[in-house]
C-alpha cells in the first residue's frame, strides 16, 4: 500500500469500507431465508437461521414451524447474532478510529482482536446450524445449504481476514504516517 504510492489519507477508508460491506453480508445471511432449500423437484423445503418451512406438494401452502423451539437452533441463532453484533461494534470503532487525524494504532489492534472473537461466534453458529438440522429434522429429497448461509460463511471469511490486516497494521505505523526517509537500493558512483 505504502511501497508504491498510495497515500495514506487517500487509503484510510478502505478497511472500514471492507467492515460495512461484512455487514451488509451479515444482514442478508440473518434475514435470508435461503439456508437449506431442496435442490430437486419437489421443491418442498426452505429454512433459514429462524425456521423451516415445508410444503407437503407441490402447489400447496408452505408450513413453517420456528427453530428456536430446539435448543441448537437457539444456540446457532444466537452465537451468529453475537459475532454479527460484535461486527457492527468493530464496524462503529473503525469509523471513530480513522476519522480521527492522529490515527491510534493501538486502538486498532484492539479492533483486530475483536474481529476475531467475532469470527470465532460467528463460525460457531455456522457449524451448530448444518450438524443439527440435517440429524434433527427430516429431510426429503436433495437438500442443500444455499446463498444465505454462503452469506454467513463470507462474512466469518471477512472477518478473520480484516482481523489480520487489523492487527498488522500498526508495524507499519511509520511506513503509514510518513515518518520514514524512502531507502534506495541504486546509488550513484
Amino acid at each position: 500500500m505504502v511501497k508504491y504510492g498510495l497515500d495514506y489519507t487517500r487509503c484510510r477508508w478502505i478497511l472500514p469500507l471492507l467492515l460495512g460491506i461484512g455487514v451488509i453480508f451479515g444482514i442478508i445471511a440473518l434475514a435470508g431465508r435461503g439456508w437449506l432449500e431442496s435442490q430437486t423437484l419437489p421443491y418442498v423445503h426452505q429454512a433459514s437461521l429462524w425456521e423451516s418451512c415445508r410444503k407437503p406438494f407441490e402447489g400447496g401452502e408452505w408450513r413453517c414451524e420456528s427453530l428456536m423451539g430446539y435448543a441448537w437452533g437457539r444456540a446457532a441463532a444466537a452465537t451468529y447474532l453475537v459475532g454479527f453484533i460484535l461486527l457492527v461494534i468493530c464496524f462503529a470503532l473503525a469509523i471513530i478510529a480513522f476519522a480521527i487525524d492522529t490515527l491510534r494504532f493501538n486502538f486498532i489492534r484492539g479492533i483486530g482482536g475483536l474481529l476475531f472473537v467475532a469470527a470465532v461466534f460467528s463460525i460457531m453458529g455456522l457449524v451448530i446450524y448444518p450438524v443439527k438440522f440435517s440429524s434433527e429434522i427430516e429431510m426429503t429429497g436433495i437438500n442443500m445449504f444455499s446463498w444465505a448461509y454462503g452469506f454467513g460463511w463470507t462474512t466469518a471469511i471477512m472477518e478473520i481476514c480484516l482481523g489480520f490486516f487489523f492487527c498488522c497494521l500498526p508495524n507499519y505505523e511509520d511506513q503509514i504516517l510518513g515518518n520514514v526517509k524512502p531507502t534506495y537500493f541504486y546509488s550513484s558512483p
